[in-house]
């Protein structure tokens, strides 16, 4: 009996781990492995790992001649909570090096998961607004339609953190968002300025594509976690509907009441500069972060590469390339720069790869695509380049990783018995 609660307080532990990668966007590979490796720390051998977006579960047995043990845990929804997810992994590596044994790593994961949040509300709110300035500028906006972006996206998180109080399905909450984004832009757009209100618009699709997850499920599709990866994808696809179906009765609203925003180029840049631009990446990055609840080296970690992203992003471009390609090859070099540079941040390297990725987010495509369709012309093509950058964004920056794991030769040895370089774990 006492044999069996030892397994079973290991198994439990390694259980409450995965939870905590799975709800950050750590994929399937990272979190198996994580894991087991827990598991194997604890002095459990023999150990499965089976993932579904739901569910995580362990099995355990000895030999042929004794019963097997089972394992599960529930996945419950959480928001994503970087500053905890640090906190998982270092007790993880102290554990796997035996630096501390299983109790003690058992108080520290219940510690972190249960204290709560580091950061204010208010202060997390006011990330967000800070964030959708940064995306205004990166689409070459003024300082009204910043003004307007920074109140567009704190109503947004407003959104965000009232109806999942009432259980109200992820759907709605995306279809929610993009409507109050675009009643922001509406308003703008009342009060006759030289402006661009569609700049409002992108600025809440980019802010509310940056927690669909597209980048787990492509992890999980590339990485031979099929079944995952299609939860984790018609999640996505469910999400991103909301938020154009949001956005196209906002568009709807203000047709019908004459003040309609087709008048406006769809999505236009603006005379920006390149500098701008960069800049504006560069916050976005940095105040997605925070509102995330990364340690400030993080955040600043994620501005950096946010900022050179931008740069490869812009250089490209430019060019002949299509916008996909330039996307492609501005994530690739996020995900070698971060996979190398991570540890000099002492974070994971999905804690810097997510908010650097946010300012090459595909809203102004779709944007564009909705705004064609309001005017009566073919907006699908729109629509479909932006599911094709966001997939590329995804497997770019898995390619990255991929590119940048000879560089760091000491987890070489560890990385040969993964199906790829980890993110998280």
């Amino acid at each position: 009996m006492t044999e069996s609660r030892e397994v079973y307080a290991s198994l439990d532990l390694a259980l409450r781990i995965g939870e905590v990668l799975l709800s950050s966007g750590a994929g399937a590979a990272d979190v198996t492995a994580t894991m087991l490796a827990v598991a194997r720390a604890c002095g459990v051998r023999n150990v499965s790992a089976d993932i579904t977006f739901v569910d995580l579960s362990l099995r355990q047995q000895p030999s042929r001649d004794e019963p097997l043990t089972i394992q599960v845990r529930r996945i419950n929804r959480r928001p994503v909570d970087y500053a905890d997810l640090i906190e998982v992994e270092a007790t993880v590596s102290d554990l796997v090096a035996g630096r501390i044994d299983r109790a003690e790593a058992r108080d520290r994961v219940a510690r972190t998961v249960s204290t709560g949040h580091a950061r204010r509300r208010w202060a997390v709110t006011l990330g967000w607004g800070v964030m959708g300035v940064g995306v205004a500028l990166t689409l070459g906006a003024g300082p009204v339609v910043c003004l307007m972006a920074f109140v567009a996206a704190c109503a947004i998180d407003g959104t965000q953190l009232l109806l999942p109080e009432h259980r109200i399905p992820s759907f709605y909450q995306h279809a929610a968002g993009g409507f109050v984004a675009t009643l922001v832009a509406l308003v703008t757009a009342a009060f006759d300025l030289e402006v661009n209100p569609s700049h409002v618009i992108t600025t809440g699709i980019v802010m509310l594509l940056a927690g669909v997850g597209i980048l787990g499920a492509t992890q999980d599709a590339l990485t031979g976690f099929p079944l995952t990866a299609s939860a984790r994808l018609i999640d996505a696809f469910i999400n991103s509907a909301g938020i154009i179906a949001g956005v196209s009765a906002g568009l709807t609203l203000g047709d019908l009441l004459g003040a309609g925003l087709t008048g406006f180029t769809p999505g236009a840049r603006g005379l920006a500069e390149a500098g701008v631009a960069v800049v504006g990446a560069a916050v976005a990055a940095a105040a997605f972060a925070f509102a995330s609840y990364a340690p400030v080296r993080a955040v600043v970690g994620a501005s950096l590469i946010g900022g050179l992203g931008q740069v490869v992003f812009l250089a490209v471009d430019s060019s002949a390339v299509a916008r996909p390609w330039a996307a492609t090859l501005a994530a690739v070099t996020i995900g070698s720069v971060c996979h190398v540079a991570a540890s000099r941040f002492r974070v994971p390297p999905l804690v810097v790869v997510v908010p650097a990725l946010v300012p090459l987010l595909p809203g102004l495509d779709i944007y564009r695509g909705l705004s064609m369709l309001a005017e009566g012309q073919d907006g699908v093509l729109m629509l479909a380049t932006a599911l094709v950058t966001a997939l590329a964004l995804a497997a770019g920056v898995i390619l990255g990783q991929y590119v940048a794991q000879p560089i760091k030769r000491e987890a070489h040895r560890l990385e040969n018995r993964l199906s790829g370089p980890r993110m998280v774990g």
